[in-house]
């Protein structure tokens, strides 16, 4: 059996091979969980010993086969957990991380099996991320690209949006911009603020905001997107 602490630093590692690619450099690791590097080293020779992660000296760490699988069981979870939550809590999706984490741990096989019959298998989370499938394959990661990338005048859809601060999450709620919102890039201002519109409204997404939400083209399918 492996600790929740175990699973946490595994899903850390995919999330940041996806992002960044492998191997995955300890300190990466440590400001993505916010524990201190030796923090960090102690539990990679763990999952090293388990056979859950490979390590190379100096360059750093990548998922093996088993580790892969152990992160995509606790991703689909925890996915699944923030689409019931955000389809029949009520909850809105700046709400459903925390709960989710709190919760992807714990739940059994069975209950994963039920719980994604109940909502009819679906393919992305309330965050657009892809759900892992019961065969714990990589999901398939749709082409975006950041809103911050777009110029004036372009028209995008929002295919994501970063799930792992709930303030900036909070302020994207406010604004009415979540998956599948229609935006028109307006202005990228020299003072750090994107400008962008929201159903006729002016909205201003600090840089670090806008570099967050990925985009596909207005005429995209879902699932693919003209890079500007």
């Amino acid at each position: 059996m492996l600790s929740d602490v175990m699973e946490d630093y595994l899903k850390a590692v995919y999330a940041l091979e996806r992002e960044h690619g492998p191997p995955v450099k300890t300190s990466a690791i440590a400001d993505y969980l916010d524990v201190t590097p030796p923090t960090v080293t102690s539990m990679v020779e763990k999952l090293e010993e388990r056979g859950l992660l490979a390590r190379e000296k100096y360059k750093g760490v990548e998922l093996t086969p088993e580790g892969e699988t152990v992160a995509l069981e606790v991703l689909r979870h925890h996915r699944l957990l923030e689409a019931f939550l955000a389809d029949h809590l009520d909850y809105s999706f700046d709400e459903v991380h925390d709960e989710a984490d709190a919760l992807e741990h714990h739940i059994s096989e069975e209950f994963e099996r039920r719980l994604a019959r109940k909502l009819d298998d679906p393919t992305v989370d309330p965050h657009g991320d892809p759900i892992p499938g019961a065969d714990l394959e990589p999901p398939e990661h749709p082409e975006t690209a950041a809103l911050a990338d777009h110029e004036a005048g372009d028209r995008v859809v929002v295919a994501q949006v970063d799930d792992r601060n709930s303030e900036e999450l909070r302020y994207l709620r406010d604004a009415g911009i979540e998956p599948g919102t229609e935006l028109a890039v307006r202005e990228h201002a020299p003072i750090g603020l994107f400008v962008v519109d929201v159903d006729g409204d002016d909205v201003h997404l600090p840089d670090r905001v806008a570099a967050a939400i990925r985009v596909r083209a207005v005429d995209a399918p879902a699932g693919e997107v003209t890079r500007p």
